[in-house]
């Protein structure tokens, strides 16, 4: 009898033990499941953060041609205990090309809108996608846009204007014209024109520098090319043959129409390569519209307008864009820490998307501060760029063993 009690407490004692093994088995299967669990999401959310802001279009684009029954499907193919209350689809020809169509042109097929926003800023709200990080950038404040008060939204765009429409005297700043409107050149030192600047907005100006107080921060005279032309000029100063082109395009081009300021900018570059071989550097210059607090920067004691660049993705060469504008980009940060908002990319979704740069590799959109800064600010600024782009030139050009370029 004691016997049987004994192996009855025993056979209690075992199934505890099993018991609570069982337990700390499915609480440690659990817990390791929950681990992973939560290690998978963080990095699918990491994932989906870091590609979200890369140029390349994800699975959200295909995520958006997909019907409500269609993932439906899907969902219950991952979750068994999912029942989708909706109608059963597949993925017809249509949804598909309006995908394959999205990732590799930008058009949405269901969006007719999106045809005209590689020539209209502003019609879609894809944010820029920041390429380069420096000590001056706010990665939370991108570039702003800027768009006349006259402006009109609704206007009958013409979006593939002929060049012979847009082949018309160039004027300068000061209204009259240039000669027979080709690019004037910075100085006569420099044989070799190797730098050329130029500006697709040429009258964007700052608040400061007008003298009455205006809606609308843009001169005829007192605008961005003159940044341009201290550019041109300090890049002479140091043996850099320079052209810089002022032309006034409202007043050059009949029937003028801002949202077609690249296409005008465009023939003026065709131009200026046409006239010289040893062209290698094009800045396209212009004033940024975010306000004070986001575009300066004080340097030992001096204020500088900040600087930064648009690379297009357009532009299916953009990556040699891209590089350039980081030589210029890395250098600014090592000798004017602050002073540059990094480099920025922005698709046909975002602007013009293409900005000229497919004509050159050297070829980058630069932004030098913003409606609130001074010329004086931004003349430093010029400086700068000037200091910077000529290091790099002649660091080139002891590599290759050109010859300097002077009389």
């Amino acid at each position: 009898m004691l016997r049987t009690f004994r192996l009855n407490d025993m056979e209690k004692s075992a199934l505890k033990t099993r018991k609570l093994l069982m337990s700390a088995k499915t609480f440690s299967i659990l817990s390791f499941c929950s681990m992973l669990f939560i290690i998978v999401v963080g990095a699918a959310a990491a994932a989906q953060h870091y590609y979200a802001k890369k140029p390349v279009y994800s699975m959200r684009e295909l995520a958006q041609t997909l019907t409500g029954g269609m993932f439906g499907d899907m969902m219950e193919v991952e979750l068994p205990q999912f029942k989708s209350s909706l109608e059963s689809e597949s993925l017809n020809g249509k949804q598909m090309s309006t995908f394959l169509m999205k990732a590799m042109t930008g058009v949405n097929l269901d969006n007719p809108a999106s045809v005209l926003a590689a020539e209209i800023p502003g019609m879609n709200e894809q944010e820029v996608i920041l390429l380069r990080k420096g000590t001056g950038t706010d990665a939370s404040v991108g570039p702003q846009d800027y768009t006349p008060v006259a402006f009109d939204p609704n206007a009958d765009f013409i979006t593939n204007l002929p060049d012979t429409e847009i082949d018309k005297p160039a004027t300068g700043t000061d209204g009259k014209p240039d000669g027979d409107g080709k690019a004037v050149a910075g100085g006569a030192s420099p044989k070799r024109k190797v730098a050329f600047i130029y500006h697709s907005h040429n009258r964007e100006s700052w608040y400061p520098e007008l003298k009455e107080e205006m809606k609308d921060p843009t001169s005829k005279t007192k605008n961005i090319t003159l940044v341009g032309k201290r550019l041109a000029e300090r890049l002479e100063e140091k043996g850099i043959g320079a052209m810089h082109s002022d032309m006034d395009y409202p007043s050059a081009i009949e029937g003028f129409r801002w949202e077609l300021s690249y296409k005008y900018s465009k023939k003026t570059v065709k131009e200026a390569i046409a006239s010289s071989s040893d062209l290698t550097y094009f800045f396209d210059i212009h004033r940024d519209s975010q306000k004070r607090k986001y575009t300066t920067v004080d340097i030992n004691g001096k204020s500088y307008a900040q600087v930064f660049f648009i690379v297009g993705h357009k532009n299916p060469n953009w990556e040699k864009n891209e590089a350039f504008a980081g030589q210029i980009h890395d250098a600014l940060e090592k000798k004017y820490p602050g002073i540059s908002r990094g480099i920025w990319g922005k698709s046909a979704a975002n602007g013009n998307g293409e900005y000229n740069q497919s004509l050159a590799d050297n070829n980058i959109l630069v932004e030098v501060g913003g409606v609130d800064n001074t010329l004086e600010e931004s003349y430093r600024t010029a400086d700068a760029l000037a200091e910077i782009i000529s290091n790099i030139y002649w660091a080139d050009e002891m590599v290759s063993g050109k010859a300097s370029g002077k009389e």
